[in-house]
C-alpha cells in the first residue's frame, strides 16, 4: 500500500483504529472460513459460490465477472460507513498485495452491501486509500442482491439513532480462480508474506 499521508501525530491513532478491528475480523472471517472451506485436504469445495455479475466503478465503467478472467482474484463485501472490519480487512489485503509485488496480475474487489448509501463514486474514493489493485464496486439494489446471493453473503441493516443504521455482514475474503470459480476462503489473518506466498502459488498453478 502506498505510504500514508497522515501527519505523525495521527499515526498512532490510525494504527490503534486499525488494530481495534482485528478481533472482529478474526471472528467473522473464522466463521466464514468454517462454512466455505473444505474440512479435509482434497475434499471438494462447496458448489455454487460466485457467478456472473455486472457492477459499476466510480468512473462509470461496468465491470463483470468476465472482465476478471485470466487470473485469480479476491472478493470482499462490506460498506463505506463500516467502523472497523472493512477498513481493517482492506488494509490487510493491501499489505498482502504489497508483499506479493507490484507486477503480480491479481486484483481484489470490494463490493458494497449498502448500495443505498454507497454510490460507485464513494466506493472509488474509499478504496483510494488502499492498494490500487483493489476495485470498489456498487450498483443498484437488484444487482447487489444478485451478487450477494451468488456469493452467499449475509448482510442486514442494524438500526441506530435518528434514522441512522449500520450493516451487520459476513467478512469472508473469497479466492476465485482464473475462470471465476470459487477456490476457498482466503485467510488474511497471518503474516502478509505467508498469505502472499499462497497467492503466488495459486497464480503459478493457474
Amino acid at each position: 500500500m502506498a505510504a500514508t499521508k497522515d501527519a505523525p501525530s495521527t499515526r498512532p491513532r490510525t494504527l490503534i483504529w486499525l488494530l481495534a478491528g482485528v478481533a472482529a475480523v478474526l471472528a467473522l472471517s473464522a466463521a466464514g472460513l468454517s462454512l466455505l472451506t473444505p474440512e479435509k485436504p482434497g475434499a471438494p469445495a462447496p458448489a455454487a459460490i460466485g457467478g456472473p455479475f455486472v457492477l459499476e466503478t466510480g468512473e462509470g465503467r461496468k465491470v463483470s465477472d468476465a472482465d476478471l478472467r485470466g487470473a485469480p482474484f479476491l472478493v470482499f463485501f462490506g460498506y463505506n460507513h463500516c467502523p472497523d472490519v472493512c477498513p481493517t480487512t482492506l488494509f490487510q489485503i493491501s499489505e498482502i498485495l504489497r508483499a506479493l509485488g507490484p507486477d503480480a496480475k491479481i486484483k481484489a474487489l470490494f463490493v458494497t452491501v449498502d448500495p443505498e448509501r454507497d454510490t460507485p463514486q464513494l466506493m472509488q474514493d474509499y478504496v483510494g486509500s488502499f492498494d490500487p489493485r483493489i476495485i470498489g464496486l456498487s450498483g443498484d439494489r437488484a444487482a447487489i442482491d444478485k451478487v450477494m446471493a451468488e456469493y452467499r453473503v449475509y448482510a442486514r441493516k442494524a438500526p441506530g439513532k435518528a434514522g441512522e443504521y449500520s450493516m451487520d455482514h459476513s467478512a469472508l475474503v473469497y479466492l476465485m480462480d482464473r475462470n471465476g470459480r470459487f477456490l476457498r476462503g482466503f485467510n488474511i489473518e497471518r503474516a502478509p508474506e505467508q498469505a502472499a506466498a499462497e497467492l503466488r502459488s495459486t497464480l503459478a498453478a493457474q
